[in-house]
């Protein structure tokens, strides 16, 4: 059965089937998607983390209809309906609304009206309907009336429902309304009578109506969240009569009564039964498109977020700003530790200049501050003005820091255990400064619907919003790689393999036994299998280790190929690293061997070259025009600079330092058509914008990029 699967997913992702086969066989090995695309180049052909992913995902559906082909056998077998003929199809069908289809007459009943009326004994009396031969159908219904039954017309009615039911199962009318659904179908919305004020969000969409398969992500989304708050009624509509015509030819044979009374009870299925079926398959099916559209984009920007290049080894003073309680100041060590809290007033009510200027002086001096870390909330231009304008005996910058999902963190048990001495404003406001310093190592404690770069987060598909983001950060965790001697407990949960339990043990372990000198050492963390320690080691660093490879990507299972590479150019492994004459002696075709190819052997030598290579850029800071701080100041024509700070498939949400982002619609982003705003623009890249329009009554900033120097 795997052979078949590998086939299908070979065809369905146009990915070379020994490709898919070696991928399939280590993600059923247990082998993590990081590992695979990292380390087993050569059985995958070289495929990424999301092509691998993808197979992934296909593999789990194929199981997951194996299992429900399955437990269909058994369910109709137990009813003893199950043919050959029935068997087979069901064993060759690999789509699972098709399964379904096939199932839905042997599928248990619940109280239905044709379930009622088989109970009354009325089946036979379908079946005579159905076959519409018979000339005098009210004779024969006689014989079903009784207790149940009261009268000729009770009898005919009930054996209406059944054939409507029939109907309903029947694979050809089935897809006949699929296919008009797929092609014709038209999406509406419309207001909700007396709720017209209070739904104003929704506007756009009070009198909405255009073809499901045109509608946009966004757009639908935004019309299912108004149809649950109860602002927007929705529909989804067909040609009613072009389907029944079509139902009716397949259903109906010749006159009479008989195909009468079948016509009707065709009628009665699509209205009550088929369509409703159907639309809520379609309906279900756009949103699924929909959410997976949504949470693509989602996962691109946690992605780009969690990228953000760091500062570095700074001392850091972060700033949590704040008009009435003031500005909440933390210092930082080139780790991330903190040294010292505070509070300043440099800004209205208080206007503490003076005082907050030498506590700020003090600071900076005592901890040798490299930069300032502020976050971009309230009061954010005001103190950013204040700070740049001091007079300091060092060169400090000043970065606007995202801050979003600080709040949510400084009250989470992470933070607690933490700073469990430290109230949220201090914790918030570390948590600012470590953004500066590191954002991948601190962005992984906050759950990533929480950082601030969603769209409609909270009305796609939860679990896979969850999966799918959970991908992302392990992605970014592994992509970097991870010192396993400061790396947090959170941070440590996403390396491949390990997990929380094991996170928690490596950092137990690490307290109680010192840092780890050597990544054999890490095998000696309690629960720590050769299996585990394989998948995760790679990505696990050791600056300390006496060992240059234990500070590299390089998996110690090439240990000793690189040893043989150094030994026979006559130096050691710190020589080859150091001396590029050194590495361009090697041939690596030379090394190649029945488990090691090219791909592992130009990874390897890549990682000579810049062993533990970051690849995150340097940080980009932004300068806000200072005669702008506040929507007020902003008028129709104005060009400034801004920074991104999140993108959705209708266009990006750019700060200009006026407390609120304006929009880039996706049709203002360039002088060609968009189709995809991230592949115009980046999560923090800085630009020139100009003002198109300003609302200042609904708070709404139109920006273009179109016509920008």
């Amino acid at each position: 059965m795997n052979d078949k699967i590998i086939e299908l997913i070979s065809k369905e992702l146009e990915i070379d089937l020994h490709k898919v086969a070696g991928t399939v066989s280590l993600l059923e090995d247990g082998a993590t998607i990081p590992f695979i695309s990292r380390y087993r180049k050569e059985m995958t052909g070289g495929l990424d983390e999301l092509a691998i992913q993808s197979i992934e995902q296909r593999l789990n559906y194929y199981h997951e209809l194996e299992k429900r082909r399955a437990t269909i056998l058994k369910t109709i077998e137990a009813q003893d309906k199950l043919t050959p003929e029935l068997a087979a199809r069901i064993r060759e069908c690999w789509d699972a609304t098709l399964l379904e289809d096939l199932y839905l007459p042997y599928k248990p009943k619940r109280k239905t009206r044709a379930e009622a009326a088989r109970q009354r004994g009325l089946e036979p009396l379908a079946k005579l309907i159905m076959a519409q031969r018979e000339q005098d159908i009210a004779r024969q219904a006689v014989r079903f009336v009784g207790d149940e039954v009261p009268d000729v017309e009770a009898a005919i009615a009930g054996a209406q429902d059944i054939i409507a039911e029939w109907v309903s199962e029947n694979e050809r009318v089935r897809n006949q309304v699929r296919k008009s659904f797929r092609f014709d179908a038209i999406l509406s919305s419309h207001f909700v009578k007396g709720k017209e004020i209070e739904g104003r969000n929704y506007e756009s969409y009070y009198e909405f109506s255009r073809p499901l398969r045109h509608i946009s992500s966004h757009q639908l989304l935004a019309i299912r969240r108004g149809e649950k708050e109860g602002f927007l009624r929705v529909t989804i509509g067909i040609d009613d009569e072009r389907c029944l015509h079509n139902i009716t030819r397949t259903v109906v044979r010749g006159q009479g009564l008989c195909a009468d009374l079948v016509r009707e009870a065709a009628e009665d299925s699509f209205k009550r039964l088929v369509k409703p079926q159907i639309e809520t398959e379609f309906a279900a099916a756009s949103k699924e498109k929909a959410d997976g559209e949504a949470i693509n984009m989602f996962a691109q920007n946690v992605r780009q977020l969690l990228f953000a290049p760091p500062l570095g080894r700074k001392r850091i003073m972060a700033v949590d700003p704040g008009f009435r309680t003031g500005c909440k100041v933390v210092c930082l060590d080139e780790q991330g530790n903190l040294l010292h809290h505070d509070v300043i007033y440099p800004v209205a009510p208080h206007f503490d200049i003076e005082g907050a200027t030498a506590t700020v002086e003090q600071l900076v001096n005592r901890y040798k501050i490299d930069a300032f870390a502020l976050g971009n909330g309230t009061a954010s231009r005001e103190t950013e003005r204040f700070l740049k304008r001091l007079q300091l005996g060092r060169k400090v910058e000043v970065h606007v820091v995202n801050e979003s999902g600080a709040s949510i963190y400084s009250a989470s048990k992470v933070a607690r255990d933490e700073f469990p001495d430290e109230d949220v404003t201090v914790r918030g406001a570390v948590s600012i400064g470590r953004r500066l310093l590191d954002p991948l190592a601190e962005l992984v404690k906050i759950d990533p619907k929480s950082i601030g770069v969603g769209q409609y987060q909270h009305d796609v598909d939860q679990t896979r919003l969850k999966e799918a983001l959970t991908f992302t950060v392990e992605s970014c965790v592994n992509s970097v790689g991870v010192n396993i001697n400061t790396a947090s407990k959170e941070l440590l949960t996403y390396v491949a393999g390990l997990g929380p339990a094991l996170a928690q043990n490596i950092v137990t372990y690490r307290a109680e036994n010192g840092d780890f000198t050597s990544r054999r050492d890490i095998l000696h963390v309690p629960k720590m299998g050769q299996k585990t320690f394989t998948q995760a080691a790679g990505f696990l660093r050791i600056p300390e280790s006496a060992n240059p490879l234990d500070n590299s990507a390089v998996h110690p299972e090439r240990y000793a190929l690189v040893e043989q590479m150094a030994h026979d150019c006559g130096c050691t492994v710190a020589d080859l690293i150091k001396d590029k004459a050194q590495r361009d002696k090697i041939d690596i075709k030379r090394y190649v061997t029945g488990d090691v190819g090219e791909p592992t052997l130009v990874d390897i030598m890549h990682e000579l070259e810049k062993p533990g290579r970051d690849p995150r850029e340097g940080a980009e800071n932004v300068e806000f025009d200072d005669n702008v701080t506040k929507i007020e100041d902003l008028h129709e024509g104005m060009v400034l600079n801004g920074k991104v700070t999140n993108i959705t498939q209708f266009g990006a949400f750019v700060d200009i330092g006026v407390h609120k982002e304006g929009l880039v619609h996706v049709s203002q982003m360039a002088e060609r058509r968009v189709s995809d705003p991230s592949r115009v623009v980046k999560l923090g890249q800085v630009v020139r914008v100009r003002v198109l329009s300003v609302d200042v009554d609904r708070q709404r900033i139109a920006l273009t990029l179109k016509g920008v120097d």
